[in-house]
């Protein structure tokens, strides 16, 4: 897949610059290449992202962050069962337990909600660090929300982090998870007032917040901007009419002066 050519692979993380000192240097430069695309690209196009990740699994499949990113790629295009499987190989070669949450949240997108629930009582969050068991925790009320289980999905979010004030990267998904359970149980009052506190804390715009907050209160937005195009078509198409009208009147004028001038000859004559 072609790859821009100011895309050198020099932003790659640092850490996984350092696994992949173990390839070969132009091998490196090449997997760390597709992995800046997979970056880069995994939000907007996630298909693409995928194709990228393919590439490197293909060039370097024994390297953990590789394994990791082929796996982020599968899971932004809903192949989970690909996912959860790359997932699993990272963990193997790595060690590490970050994944724990993902592979769980794999587990529900594969229909099995009652595995991810289990993930959520194994000894492996224990060792997650906080936003770790935090996003472990939305998983695990997500899996009770699958099971039809809301009442347990409100009583799973309700924690210390969830009730402490300081803002944090998962805060604003934390309070917004809660939120849109509440919502769910028709409890609309307190729904509505974790809606803004989510809000308060989303400054980068990982929810709807807003607009869940503004569907709430009945408030519609209008597209100035389309609006803008309709008022232009319209004056555009009262031109076209003017121009038309003024046509018309100068073919009336050019016939009357042909008239005329007919006249004209037959009086000198």
């Amino acid at each position: 897949m072609p790859i821009p050519a100011e895309v050198t692979g020099e932003e790659i993380d640092p850490d996984v610059r350092q696994e992949l000192m173990s390839l070969p240097k132009g091998l490196a430069e090449d997997v760390a290449r597709n992995l800046v695309m997979v970056a880069q690209l995994i939000d907007e196009d996630p298909e693409q992202a995928y194709g990228y990740s393919r590439v490197a699994l293909r060039l370097a499949s024994r390297v953990a962050a590789v394994r990791e990113a082929a796996g982020f790629a599968a899971y932004a295009t809903q192949k989970y069962s690909e996912a959860l499987a790359e997932f699993r190989a990272a963990r193997r070669m790595s060690g590490g337990v970050e994944l724990w949450p993902v592979m769980a949240d794999c587990e529900r997108g594969l229909g099995r909600p009652e595995r991810a629930l289990a993930m959520a009582g194994e000894a492996e969050v224990q060792k997650l660090d906080k936003a770790g068991q935090v996003e472990m925790r939305l998983v695990a009320a997500g899996a009770r929300r699958d099971m039809g289980q809301l009442d347990a999905a409100i009583v799973t979010l309700q924690s210390p982090e969830l009730a402490s004030s300081a803002v944090h990267p998962w805060t604003a998904r934390l309070r917004y998870a809660y939120a849109d359970a509440l919502l769910a149980a028709d409890r609309e009052s307190e729904a509505r007032d974790w809606f803004a506190k989510a809000l308060e804390a989303d400054k980068d715009g990982a929810t709807d917040a807003s607009d869940r907050l503004a569907e709430m209160d009945g408030v519609e937005f209008v597209d100035a901007f389309d609006d803008s195009e309709e008022e232009s078509d319209d004056l555009a198409d009262d031109v076209s009419d003017d121009v038309v009208e003024v046509d018309e009147d100068d073919d009336e004028d050019d016939d009357l002066d042909e008239d005329d001038s007919d006249d004209s000859v037959g009086d000198k004559s």
